[in-house]
């Protein structure tokens, strides 16, 4: 490389060299695209990912969950007579005086044991208020 000698074919030697070189350089671009292939089907990968993950979280399900085992949570720290009106007055529908005459109190007493379950219920739920007013428009 450093000394031809004189009887060398210098337009072939230079050919060789041109020839050589513009592999390597093709082989470059092939290497730098094969990565960047690589990297773009990462990247495709990834958001797919990402969308599909999105689109499988439903979040009304999600607090609607976490709503009822909070709920659920609260009546169980209500005092028995309080649990078991709100039951009746919520989950069976019962009315107030229904209510009372199975249980031997008035309607007032009923009254003020749901009023107290709702307060501690929506003590509990004070965080959850504003997602429980948003999400029915959400999905409408």
């Amino acid at each position: 490389r450093n000394s031809l000698h004189a009887d060398s074919n210098i337009p072939a030697y230079i050919l060789t060299v041109i020839k050589h070189k513009c592999l390597n350089y093709l082989q470059r671009l092939r290497t730098t695209e094969k990565v960047t292939k690589y990297l773009k089907d990462c990247s495709d990968w990834e958001l797919n990912l990402r969308i599909s993950t999105l689109e499988a979280c439903n979040p009304e399900r999600i607090f609607c969950d976490e709503i009822q085992k909070i709920v659920e949570e609260t009546l169980q720290k209500l005092p028995l007579q309080t649990r078991e009106i709100f039951i009746r007055s919520r989950y069976n529908n019962q009315s107030h005086k229904e209510i009372a005459e199975s249980l031997k109190i008035s309607t007032k007493s009923v009254e003020f044991h749901l009023t107290k379950a709702l307060k501690v219920l929506r003590i509990a739920l004070k965080d959850y208020f504003p997602i429980l007013f948003f999400f029915p428009y959400i999905y409408r």
